[in-house]
């Protein structure tokens, strides 16, 4: 867990799996860390060819009435659409730092959830805990994305990844 945390440690296992292989590599970057694109960067130049952002976010709950933690670790992943919009700010920030694609996720629940990703700069989503409630959530969030893209009269997706970024 600590090589994800730090910049060098990640830059040095990613070159490791970078010489162990010619597929392509996706890092998955932690949001607990202080720079998110110090990371990002670090993975690139170990020669990631993908970035997959972001993992869960550490949390904790406490039972009021027991005085005590009720997960048994003391800590946990925090997801969903709680930290969306941590995600989303982290997806715009890597996505003007790097130059690789960028796999949005966390929290995304619908079409509008996931074209708010591709809009910071996400090249592809991933839809997770969405699918625990309802394992049709992906399909419903791309005829979502396909109605949007007709209502705008998008013809391609990739005319609206990073448009976040045209407005700094």
């Amino acid at each position: 867990m600590h090589f994800g945390l730090a910049p060098d440690l990640t830059e040095q296992l990613v070159g490791a799996v970078r010489q162990a292989t010619d597929h392509v590599l996706i890092t998955k970057l932690s949001p607990n860390v202080t720079d998110i694109t110090a990371m990002a960067q670090a993975a690139v130049a170990g020669g990631s060819d993908a970035l997959s952002l972001i993992n869960t976010l550490v949390g904790m709950a406490i039972d009021v009435e027991q005085c005590r933690p009720l997960l048994g670790n003391v800590t946990g992943g925090l997801s969903g659409p709680a930290i969306r919009p941590v995600a989303v700010y982290m997806t715009w920030q890597v996505a003007g730092a790097v130059d690789v694609p960028i796999i949005g996720m966390g929290g995304i629940m619908t079409a509008e959830d996931a074209l708010e990703f591709i809009m910071a700069g996400a090249t592809a989503v991933g839809v997770g805990t969405a699918s625990f409630v309802d394992p049709n959530a992906a399909l419903r969030v791309i005829d979502g994305i396909a109605d949007y893209c007709q209502q705008h009269q998008i013809t391609r997706i990739t005319n609206i990844v990073g448009t976040a970024h045209k407005g700094e």
